[in-house]
């Protein structure tokens, strides 16, 4: 089981399995903030490819805020987990006020982040979707049908270490419309950090840095 050194030498461990994308038209990259944009800024830099970001946010439990529930992209739209909902005995109503903060969230970063630039435009491009790691899955596959919704033309995800039962739903999401580069599915996983040497915060200002650069 590989230890990685840091985000950055994931992102550019990731760049060495997508080298046939380097270069290329219509493809870019984008980070899920925050750790994601780290990896996503190696693989950016490594293929030259244009980066972005795509702020999806998880929808915690009101008693539990770490127990994903489900994830809200930037049009609003949620992804649920409607089992674990129903195992809580909670509605998707009792999380209404919670889905509006997120959202509100969203905007905040997005502003913050792209300090008005206007997103890239995902319509007809390739996409290679970046995080530091999937746990749940909840905001990766948020982001997927948010870019699926706007009619990206193929979908990458590219993870340096992810836990394996959401992978395979993501994988069955994406279908024939994307690809999946996942480095490490480990048998034991408990949180992304444990696979990561180091594995500090990451700062919005980190963040505004890496998409300014």
């Amino acid at each position: 089981m590989k230890i990685f050194k840091d985000r950055q030498s994931a992102g550019k461990l990731l760049a060495k399995h997508l080298k046939h994308y380097k270069g290329k038209d219509n493809v870019l990259v984008l980070g899920i903030p925050r750790g994601g944009v780290v990896v996503a800024s190696a693989v950016a830099e490594s293929l030259n490819l244009p980066l972005d970001i795509i702020v999806t946010r998880k929808i915690g439990a009101l008693t539990q805020p770490e127990l994903a529930l489900g994830a809200v992209d930037p049009d609003g739209e949620v992804v649920w987990d409607q089992n674990l909902i129903d195992d809580l005995g909670s509605t998707i109503y009792d999380l209404k006020e919670t889905v509006k903060n997120e959202v509100e969230e969203i905007t905040r970063r997005e502003d913050l982040y792209r300090r008005e630039k206007k997103p890239l435009n995902v319509g007809g491009k390739t996409v290679i979707l970046v995080d530091d790691g999937i746990a749940t899955g909840a905001t990766t596959l948020s982001a997927v049908r948010y870019l699926k919704r706007h009619e990206a033309k193929k979908i990458i995800l590219a993870i340096p270490v992810a836990s394996k039962e959401p992978v395979e739903k993501i994988i069955r999401e994406l279908g024939e419309f994307g690809e999946v580069v996942v480095l490490e599915t480990p048998e034991y996983f408990q949180a992304v950090g444990q696979f990561y040497h180091k594995f500090e915060p990451v700062s919005d200002e980190e963040v505004v840095q890496l998409l300014t650069s």
